[in-house]
């Protein structure tokens, strides 16, 4: 009973976290777009504008939750719910510091360290797609549902590119658990210097994964209204703001874990979770950088980067790593 008390505490102060983490990404990403198109930003609701996250989801605590009457009564409520409970899923399996010794007790800072978190990982991530896809469907607007089928088409086409991406990882670490790979980055170097290529990849589709800017076609303004949340309001569509900025940060949090070492630094100044904060604000920076400054692709062009271009690199990447490893330890043990 109290195993399951720790593990009930430790999960809530995690999500807790990340919601957190969450609103002042959205405080973040709009001082940032304000300084990139010079401007102020929000800055009147508390000290530099720092309490407008907290008006903002009262806002939509409170506005008026209309459901249109050709929405699928079943299906309408429940699709922004099914995008919010992926996006924290994906999150379970990554590391935040290192394991705390707290009254004889060994607690890890992670949701569930599964030994096959990678491909949890994976499949967590690629179910949000049935949020969208349901919500543009049972919304009864041919709006949405040009913005689901976009949504839907976007998100396995560069799932391949994603996947393929983190398959090097394992390749070059052996292991299918985040904690190890986290490991091993600590005891060698970085998995970025193995993989380069394969980062470059992984971001391109992380980015794509996320719908956002410059790969944000399901919900183009000009051309679907708001795309597949067009009909929602409230908090169901807070719902689907939630998830999408829960996905930009588990996005960074898997590139600053897998790539950058996570929690682990080159200097024991700061504890493990403040280093992974760190990380996570760059690949943030990142994400609003390329909101910011880059054009929305048209969706031929999407759709040929992913096909043409990613997929081909994402599997040479695959094959050379598979051919570096095996020479490597074929060296190493002869």
């Amino acid at each position: 009973m109290f195993d399951f008390l720790i593990d009930l505490i430790r999960s809530l102060v995690i999500i807790l976290a990340l919601l957190t983490g969450m609103a002042y990404m959205t405080w973040f990403e709009r001082r940032m777009l304000g300084r990139i198109q010079v401007r102020i930003g929000p800055n009147r609701v508390g000290p530099s504008g720092l309490l407008q996250p907290l008006a903002d989801a009262l806002k939509l605590l409170f506005k008026e939750d209309i459901q249109p009457l050709r929405a699928d009564r079943l299906l309408y409520p429940i699709a922004p719910a099914i995008s919010l409970v992926a996006a924290l899923a994906s999150f379970a399996v990554i590391p935040i510091g290192p394991t705390l010794q707290v009254a004889g007790r060994q607690i890890e800072l992670v949701i569930q360290d599964l030994p096959v978190g990678l491909v949890y990982l994976i499949a967590a991530s690629s179910l949000g797609v049935y949020g969208v896809v349901l919500g543009g469907w049972s919304s009864g607007s041919k709006y949405s549902l040009l913005g689901a089928l976009r949504g839907g088409a976007q998100v396995v086409s560069y799932e391949l590119v994603l996947g393929l991406a983190l398959v090097g990882i394992a390749l070059v670490s052996g292991t299918l658990s985040i904690g190890e790979i986290v490991a091993r980055q600590a005891s060698s170097v970085p998995f970025v210097i193995l993989q380069p290529l394969g980062f470059l990849l992984y971001l391109t589709a992380a980015v794509a994964e996320t719908n956002r800017a410059p790969f944000d076609l399901p919900e183009a303004e000009q051309e679907l209204v708001a795309g597949y949340h067009t009909e929602y309001s409230g908090f169901r569509f807070g719902m689907y703001f939630i998830a999408e900025y829960v996905n930009v940060l588990t996005a960074s949090a898997v590139a600053a874990t897998l790539f950058f070492g996570g929690w682990t630094g080159p200097f024991n100044l700061i504890g493990g979770p403040w280093w992974l904060l760190i990380k996570m604000t760059v690949f943030a920076f990142i994400f609003v950088w390329l909101r910011g400054t880059l054009p929305r692709l048209r969706y031929d062009q999407l759709m040929r980067l992913s096909w043409g271009v990613l997929l081909p690199l994402a599997l040479l990447n695959v094959l050379v790593t598979a051919i570096l490893v095996v020479a490597l330890s074929g060296g190493a043990s002869s």
